[in-house]
């Protein structure tokens, strides 16, 4: 199962390869054709290398679990998914017309042209939001237009499907999107707020009629973020004298702080800007000046992270289910306690069909030092991992809204299935244990841990026809 290697002329799943359109640090893309599809097509493929961040290999399970429940004119059709075991990709209708970067790099633009792009990306965010997505990565590069003119989102690696397990949600505790762009509340973590993206477009479109972005070029750390919980971006008019006070308006109205307090939908703000004249002209529009005092004020209040918001609770479709956990060891000689486990689960998914279930295995990472966490042929280990916990819980033929797979990188496995179990508010998680020899008892297991330290209910699990004699040296490597 080593990593394939594409190159123009090869074929995959009866795709002809092409040639390599774009590689980025996250994925390339490769014109493709097959025999039967009469469209343009382009094959989007991840780099999975040694050292990568696994939120590239979430993000793109993400992607591959969005994508193709979506349709409609404002997002490339889906042709063809690629399974993690042989080669991960996305086969889409590639689209013939221009990515907004071209005219973003020619800032700033006239006003007509900003409202028009404005106006087309608020109407294809609204086609995205009624299909409960939340893009959350809105950047010139992430958008196209067709020749007939929508606004087409690329890139859903990092969105949210509010009927579907949140995946970076449940694995990782940073703020996810693109620091110039990334709203208020992202920075605190919520990944459940559409009007996020209305913040992102805010973004854009003060960019474009100013040539300057309302909040710099911020590195993505979290210190920097926190400044987007209270700084309020100087008025484009005081950089360009004649913006209309309707866009002034619209453009601060979508940077608010608060989401409560930017356009309650997207349709909303097409609406507004399609017809300016029924934009209600507030103080924002003739904002003429940077309140540098509030600010500095504010940031030395609020800046330590609390901010006046709110967590959302309007969606929260997938979470509200209850969280059951299976911490799965993938060693070979443990086949038979992981079939135990299985068949736990099996028997607790049909008392409790309402729960939701978090398949996870721990890579356990050298505490000094660093690790190759790649085979020799070229197979991501993590990558590897993450199929077999796949495999191990194919027979179970859950719904994708009710399960959920997690490898985790850790040099201490309990901590980290803690650390998981209590992030995600997990109800109930199920382990297994190994045999009970004299380095185990005298040093303690991740089983042991977990039962003393877990804040949810704890089921353990031991094989009964298991060796209780196993020396427990290399002990934890694959206990989670």
């Amino acid at each position: 199962m080593g990593r394939m290697q594409l190159e123009t002329g090869t074929t995959l799943d009866g795709f002809l390869i092409g040639n390599k359109i774009h590689e980025g640090g996250m994925a390339e893309i490769w014109e493709v054709t097959k025999e039967g599809i009469d469209i343009p097509l382009v094959m989007k493929v991840p780099l999975i290398l040694d050292g990568d961040d696994p939120t590239m290999i979430v993000g793109f399970e993400c992607e591959q679990m969005i994508i193709p429940r979506l349709s409609g004119p404002h997002v490339p059709k889906c042709i063809a998914l690629g399974d993690f075991s042989k080669q991960p990709y996305i086969v889409l209708e590639r689209i013939s017309g221009e990515s907004l970067l071209k005219r973003f790099k020619e800032a700033p633009l006239p006003i007509a042209e900003v409202v028009e792009l404005g106006a087309k990306i608020a109407t294809a965010l609204a086609s995205l939001h009624a299909q409960d997505v939340i893009h959350l990565d809105l950047k010139p590069s992430n958008i196209m237009f067709r020749t007939t003119g929508e606004a087409v989102f690329i890139d859903f690696g990092l969105s949210r499907h509010l009927k579907l397990p949140d995946l970076l949600a449940e694995e990782f505790r940073v703020p996810m999107g693109t620091a110039p762009y990334i709203a208020p509340e992202q920075v605190l973590k919520l990944r459940e707020e559409p009007r996020s993206d209305l913040f992102a477009l805010g973004v854009l479109l003060y960019t474009l009629v100013t040539g300057e972005r309302p909040f710099g070029n911020p590195k993505h750390t979290t210190k920097a973020l926190l400044r987007r919980l209270y700084e309020s971006p100087t008025p484009p008019r005081l950089i360009r004298k004649d913006i209309p006070g309707y866009l002034q308006e619209i453009i601060l109205r979508c940077l608010e702080v608060k989401p409560e307090r930017r356009y309650p939908t997207a349709r909303q703000l097409a609406f507004e800007l399609y017809h300016p004249e029924q934009v209600a002209l507030t103080d924002r529009a003739t904002r003429e000046k940077t309140n540098w005092f509030r600010n500095m004020i504010a940031g030395r209040i609020g800046g330590s992270g609390k901010a006046p918001l709110t967590r959302l609770e309007s969606y929260r479709h997938a979470a509200t289910a209850p969280i059951m956990m299976v911490a799965v060891d993938l060693a070979p000689e443990q086949v038979a306690l992981a079939t135990d486990l299985r068949d736990l689960v099996k028997r607790l998914l049909v008392t409790s069909p309402d729960s939701r279930l978090a398949c996870v295995n721990v890579l356990k990472t050298a505490k000094i030092g660093l690790d190759t966490l790649v085979e020799n042929d070229g197979t991501s280990i993590h990558v590897k991992r993450l199929v077999e916990l796949k495999n191990w819980a194919a027979e179970m033929r859950l719904p994708p809204e009710r399960i959920t797979f997690h490898v985790l990188e850790s040099p201490d496995p309990a901590e980290a299935l803690l650390t998981f179990a209590s992030n995600n508010h997990v109800d109930h998680m199920l382990v297994g244990a190994r045999g009970s020899g004299g380095v185990r008892r005298y040093l303690g297991s991740v089983s042991t841990a977990i039962v003393a330290e877990a804040s949810c209910t704890v089921t353990v699990v031991r094989h009964p026809a298991e060796d209780k004699h196993h020396d427990e040296t290399e002990t934890a490597a694959e206990e989670a």
